[in-house]
């Protein structure tokens, strides 16, 4: 190799302050016998959306924060209970958490990896509580009786298994429908993997042109008489130490050190031009549509009017929070209410969501114009009780 060509390698040499760019999201070949995702894959996935995109957070937040917000109640045929120890349970599952909390971490779990685990534990025969078990912990194992659940923490493991003297399951399994797997629910996460990896990718390569000087790509240009004499071992060798030096997000925008007839001829078209800002609200849009929340709602630039922004927020209520809050509720009832009466049930009150206020006062407005009903219909169709004379 010619000695002016070693030395413009040489000059191509950086260390780079951050590892090369790792694609999280792509997901290898299936194994004979094992699914594509497994729960293990969960500490990954959850640290490159929720820990590193703001747009994943935010809607996963906003969602499990509002759904905790909903207050339960218990009823008894059509009676409502003030007082009884499932109120107590739900309320206060364990003495390290609220029921508020805990019904947060349970719709985080749950939106980040399509699982989440509750565990039913009794404190020396006398009171339950109820404890959240982390999806990348638990394992299942199906087996002859149907299947078993055991829990890892580093080399610890535990078999959690319903006992043959009892009926009631021990762990109450919440999962999202999964097309290609029977025995784990899918993420959100995966169906919008290449939008958060765009995302975050258009995040980190801005950010290395600022840091890198602003100075955009180009290419390498040598005189005739200077390409005839460079091998096919010094083509391959320069090809492969400008790809490493340059390609990529953390590499961009750097400087390069020309010697000799070299000379560097910018290519590559500005940020602007690819308008980066535009492709990176486009995949915030597509991050957001998965997890059903609007737009706007996420800081996503758009017509955040007041009257729209009201609209957006019945929206999530009416077409996420809610059904979420029915499948999660339905799941306790059936899981946990036969622990004391199989006619009890679990609800909880429409009236005390706030966003929920211009659906009450349309259908408020629409029963006042209804002439054809008498008071006593009125009331019973608000989920009043009639009243005589």
């Amino acid at each position: 190799m010619h000695p002016w060509l070693k030395n413009l390698l040489n000059s191509f040499e950086k260390k780079s302050i951050t590892k090369p760019p790792r694609n999280f999201f792509h997901i290898p070949p299936a194994v004979k016998g094992i699914p594509l995702w497994h729960s293990s894959r969960f500490d990954e996935l959850a640290e490159e959306s929720y820990c590193k995109n703001v747009i994943v957070y935010r809607a996963v937040t906003l969602i499990a924060r509002n759904l905790a917000s909903v207050p339960w109640r218990l009823q008894k045929g059509k009676n409502l209970l003030d007082a009884h120890p499932l109120l107590d349970l739900i309320n206060s599952p364990n003495p390290s958490q609220t029921g508020v909390s805990f019904l947060e971490t349970l719709a985080s779990y749950l939106l980040l990896s399509g699982n989440s685990y509750v565990e039913l534990v009794n404190i020396c025969n006398r009171q339950w509580q109820l404890y959240l078990l982390r999806p990348d912990r638990v394992q299942i194992i199906p087996d002859v009786d149907g299947h078993s659940y055991v829990y890892s923490v580093g080399e610890k493991r535990r078999m959690i298994k319903k006992s043959s003297q009892s009926s009631l399951e021990p762990l109450l399994h919440l999962k999202l429908f999964h097309p290609l797997n029977d025995w784990y629910g899918m993420s959100p996460v995966e169906a919008t993997a290449s939008s958060i990896d765009h995302h975050n990718e258009v995040g980190k390569h801005n950010l290395a042109i600022l840091q890198n000087g602003g100075r955009p790509s180009g290419a390498l240009i040598l005189d005739a008489d200077d390409i005839s004499r460079l091998s096919e071992e010094d083509h391959q060798a320069l090809r492969t130490q400008i790809r490493e030096t340059f390609q990529g997000a953390d590499n961009a925008g750097r400087v390069v050190v020309l010697e000799g007839k070299m000379k560097w001829q910018e290519l590559s078209i500005s940020p602007k031009d690819m308008d980066f800002i535009e492709s990176k609200y486009l995949a915030a849009r597509e991050i957001a549509q998965a997890y059903g929340v609007p737009s706007m709602l996420v800081g996503v630039p758009g017509d955040a009017t007041f009257a729209n922004y009201k609209e957006a927020r019945l929206h999530l209520w009416e077409d996420t929070i809610l059904p979420l809050l029915d499948k999660i509720i339905s799941e306790v009832n059936q899981w946990l209410c036969p622990l004391y009466d199989n006619t009890m049930k679990f609800t909880y009150d429409l009236e005390g969501i706030p966003a929920l206020i211009m659906r009450r006062e349309a259908l408020w407005a629409r029963l006042e114009s209804c002439s054809f009903l008498t008071d006593n219909e009125k009331r019973e169709a608000l989920g009043y009780s009639r009243q005589e004379g």
